[in-house]
């Protein structure tokens, strides 16, 4: 039998591998990208902080601004308890699959378990916007679909960059004054940090 490997050409493409490198999938530039966070199980403080610790340590992102905790009534899904919600500006150098890869392992960190959509859980992280990224993808849509609705999401955005608008519906600040505040209370008491 005749080993071919041996003639195939330098300018002839290696076969596809399945797995990709993250430095293959990475990007050239740094993107900035709005990650909401939710908890309404356990120790939901701590499991914010937690969070942002694992985002923090992310290869790839610098964590650049937290927002200050709000308590809020959850939205569909079963009856359940209030959350405390947060939402963090990352600049990264990875691609939006990557960023949504990283989300769910930490989600997965905190025991996060898919049993009722909407329902309770411990950790929920979600990509809300990437910079200059527009995409309806069954995976990743971007941005979020429902951002733009919910004010637990809205709020905290709105904290730490009153100038952001969401592509698409335009100003956060306008969007905030549309859903209104009902069911959002910022918790000044609390606090996350991005220095731990």
């Amino acid at each position: 039998m005749t080993d071919t490997s041996a003639a195939r050409t330098p300018r002839e493409p290696a076969p596809e591998h399945p797995a990709e490198t993250t430095a293959q999938r990475a990007q050239l530039s740094w993107s900035r990208v709005v990650l909401a966070l939710g908890s309404n199980l356990g120790n939901r403080l701590e499991t914010l902080q937690g969070a942002i610790d694992e985002i923090a340590d992310t290869p790839g992102v610098t964590l650049l601004r937290v927002s200050p905790v709000y308590e809020t009534d959850p939205v569909g899904g079963p009856e359940q308890g209030t959350y405390f919600n947060a939402v963090v500006e990352v600049r990264t150098l990875l691609t939006p699959d990557l960023i949504l890869e990283r989300a769910n392992s930490i989600e997965e960190a905190f025991q996060r378990v898919r049993v009722e959509r909407w329902g309770p859980r411990t950790l929920d992280v979600d990509v809300i916007w990437f910079e200059h990224v527009t995409q309806d993808d069954p995976r990743l849509t971007l941005p979020h679909p429902r951002a733009h609705e919910r004010s637990f999401v809205l709020a905290p955005w709105h904290d730490i960059d009153p100038e952001a608008e969401l592509p698409g519906h335009g100003p956060i600040a306008d969007l905030l004054v549309r859903v209104g505040p009902a069911g959002v209370h910022r918790r000044d008491d609390l606090e996350l940090t991005a220095d731990r």
